[in-house]
C-alpha cells in the first residue's frame, strides 16, 4: 500500500507553492498518495490551523503523515517539529500548530534541521516536505532530528459555569459563515438557548427546523454546539467572529 500524505496550508491554490510542495514529496517518495486536507486556512491563521488538525488527523489510517504548513515565523528561529502520536507522524512548525494533537495522545517530538541550501521564506517545501516524504518513506523519527520537549502550546480553552449557564467561546467560523463553539453538545439540555452577543438562538437538531434567514444552534459534527443561520452566513448576521462569548441557557440538561 501506498504511502499516505495530507496536506494543510495557508497557500492557497493560485500561485505554485502547492505544487511545489507536491514535487518536492513526490520526488523523495514516489507513488505516495497526497491528499489536500485545505489550502485554504486565512493566512497566518495558527488557531484556526490546530482547529482544523485536530478535527482530521485521527480520521486518516493509522500510518498517514500528516504535514501542517501555517507558517508566519517562517525563516526564524522558531523550531520545525516532525512527531510520533497515536500511530500517525505530523511535520509543522512549532508555533502552536499542533496544540490539539498534543492535548489528545502523548507524542514524540523532535526538531529538524534547515538544509543550508533552504529558502528561508519557504520551509513548507524546503525543509517540511522532505521531513514528511522521509517519514512516509517509512525512516524513524530518530533519524530526522534531535528530540525535544518545551513544546509552545496555543492558550488551553476552558469553559466555566456562572450559576446554571455554561460560558464558552466561538473558536472557528467555517466557509458557510457558520460559528464553532468550545462547548461540548452534552452541555445543552433539551430546550435550551445559546446566547451570542446580543442574540438569543434556539438549540434545534439541524438547520431545517427553522426558517430560511433564521438563526440556529445544533450539536456539531465535531461534537461541540455550533450556531448557524440558515441559507445565510452566521458571523455576519450576527455580527460575531471567533473569540465571542457564547452562553448555553437551560446546559447540562437543566
Amino acid at each position: 500500500m501506498s504511502a499516505l500524505i495530507t496536506l494543510l496550508t495557508d497557500f492557497g491554490t493560485a500561485d505554485s507553492y502547492v505544487a511545489e510542495v507536491k514535487g518536492a514529496l513526490l520526488s523523495l517518495a514516489p507513488g505516495a498518495t497526497l491528499v489536500d486536507v485545505t489550502h485554504d486556512i486565512p493566512p497566518g491563521d495558527v488557531v484556526a490551523a490546530s482547529y482544523v488538525l485536530g478535527r482530521v488527523w485521527r480520521a486518516f489510517p493509522a500510518g498517514s503523515v500528516h504535514l501542517a504548513v501555517v507558517d508566519p515565523g517562517v525563516g526564524t528561529r522558531r523550531r520545525a517539529l516532525a512527531v510520533e502520536a497515536a500511530g500517525y507522524r505530523l511535520v509543522a512548525p512549532d508555533n502552536g500548530l499542533l496544540s490539539e494533537v498534543f492535548a489528545a495522545a502523548h507524542a514524540h517530538v523532535v526538531s529538524l534541521p534547515a538544509p543550508a541550501s533552504a529558502s528561508r521564506t519557504f520551509h513548507g517545501r524546503d525543509v517540511f516536505a522532505p521531513a514528511a516524504a522521509r517519514l512516509a518513506r517509512g525512516e524513524a523519527l530518530e533519524q530526522l532530528g534531535s528530540p525535544v520537549s518545551d513544546l509552545v502550546h496555543l492558550p488551553p480553552r476552558r469553559l466555566r459555569t456562572e450559576g446554571t449557564e455554561v460560558v464558552g467561546h466561538v473558536i472557528y467560523v467555517d466557509r458557510f459563515g457558520t460559528l464553532v463553539t468550545d462547548i461540548p453538545e452534552f452541555e445543552a439540555g433539551p430546550g435550551a438557548e445559546l446566547c451570542v452577543g446580543r442574540h438569543v438562538v434556539p438549540l434545534h437538531g439541524t438547520f431545517g427546523d427553522v426558517a430560511a434567514g433564521s438563526p440556529v444552534a445544533y450539536a456539531g459534527s465535531g461534537g461541540t454546539l455550533e450556531i448557524a443561520v440558515r441559507d445565510g452566513r452566521a458571523a455576519s448576521a450576527l455580527d460575531v467572529g471567533r473569540g465571542a462569548e457564547v452562553r448555553v441557557k437551560g446546559g447540562r440538561g437543566g
